[in-house]
């Protein structure tokens, strides 16, 4: 990624989200162990990682950590030939716990000591109990060292839905990170011919609550615009307007704390497991990097694609016009095969193969953006 950061910091981006640091038994990351053992990831070392974030940093840009606290991976067996022995990754004890520190229902692993679960279970791996008062204090310590050592400014939570929302208040209280966002992983609600339902708004309540009961700096990945925006570019842009003329994703209720994306590492990449149809990325780009909500960008896309022109072409048309989480939508057009919507009555983006505006372009806007489907005007400076 070293080689990047000049077309990450072209792109306009705030904040990089990076892969979880610590040693893991799966190589992506995702089932850690020894938490301070930053020597054992498979993208780098400790030192690289910093160097990393000293470059980032060193061009204004923060850098937010993948952290998974929900369950974590033992070094060794107990006597009952369970592994649930944990290893910190230090010459002392922080972060050595034993079967105690896991949920008592979580029965697989646990020694029945321990508080029961306060979210989803996960059966890869022990569910970590964060009742527990040294869990709390060790982990807190252990996010503020990757503040004050390594240089993470912020937290990506991965699987909120395994620990409630109180418990994450109370690392976000305890570490003071810049920016916060959760994985909070919904996937709709459907009609009965299989397509999305009008209303989301259970879904989209699901991200409100969390982001409200965390407080602070807490944001939520607007899962419920990914999904939409997934099936509407598939002749189905009406879903992209709910029955109040607002966005029909989080952005619609609180686009300041909605953190809007295309794809990321588990819905595309080689997880492949919610894509966005492959051909129409860039129509995804388009609503995102014009509408209100926090933008995510995926590296994939920018960088592995070849999107890096369009996607910087869209984000600079954002900063040029100074398009920020809260602005303003107004949804114009919201049909099966066309979407037209104003932005702080500066930005139009258009969605959609319909190629017949007729008089829905106003004469003082100009194009500045566009590609297949979908096109971005501006509107023109008065001299």
């Amino acid at each position: 990624m070293m080689g990047h950061v000049d077309h990450i910091v072209n792109a306009g981006v705030t904040h990089v989200w990076l892969p979880p640091p610590s040693h893991s038994v799966s190589p992506q990351g995702y089932m850690p162990g020894r938490l301070y053992d930053l020597n054992a990831s498979k993208y780098g070392t400790e030192a690289e990682l910093k160097a990393l974030i000293s470059a980032f940093h060193a061009k204004n840009i923060q850098c937010v950590a993948d952290i998974v606290i929900n369950h974590r991976c033992a070094d060794y067996k107990d006597s009952r030939g369970i592994y649930c022995i944990f290893e910190g990754g230090t010459s002392d004890n922080r972060l050595d716990w034993g079967p105690g520190m896991i949920c008592r229902d979580d029965t697989q692993y646990s020694d029945g000591t321990g508080n029961l679960d306060t979210g989803m279970s996960f059966d890869a791996a022990p569910d970590i109990d964060h009742l527990n008062a040294r869990v709390q204090h060790e982990l807190t310590d252990w996010l503020n060292w990757l503040k004050t050592e390594v240089g993470f400014d912020g937290w990506r939570l991965d699987f909120t839905k395994g620990y409630s929302s109180n418990i994450a208040k109370i690392y976000v209280q305890n570490t003071s990170p810049s920016f916060v966002v959760a994985e909070i992983w919904s996937s709709l609600a459907y009609n009965g011919d299989g397509k999305p339902s009008n209303n989301q708004d259970p879904d989209r309540q699901q991200l409100v609550n969390w982001v409200q009961e965390v407080g602070g700096p807490a944001t939520a990945f607007d899962f419920t615009t990914k999904g939409l925006l997934n099936s509407a570019v598939q002749n189905a842009l009406y879903l992209m307007r709910d029955a109040n003329g607002k966005a029909a994703g989080m952005i619609g209720w609180w686009p300041e704390k909605a953190v809007t994306f295309v794809d990321n590492h588990d819905t595309g990449s080689t997880q492949n497991s919610w894509p966005f149809p492959s051909d129409k990325v860039m129509q995804g780009y388009a609503y995102i990097l014009t509408h209100p909500g926090i933008p995510c960008i995926f590296y994939d896309h920018l960088i592995d694609w070849g999107l890096t022109e369009p996607i910087s072409e869209l984000a600079t048309v954002r900063t040029r016009n100074g398009i920020k989480p809260n602005s303003t939508l107004h949804i114009l057009v919201a049909d099966a095969d066309l979407y037209l919507a104003m932005i702080d009555e500066k930005v139009l983006m258009k969605l959609g193969p319909r190629f017949d505006l007729g008089n829905l372009i106003p004469s003082d806007f100009h194009l500045v953006a566009h590609g297949s489907d979908y096109g971005v005007w501006e509107k023109t400076s008065k001299l």
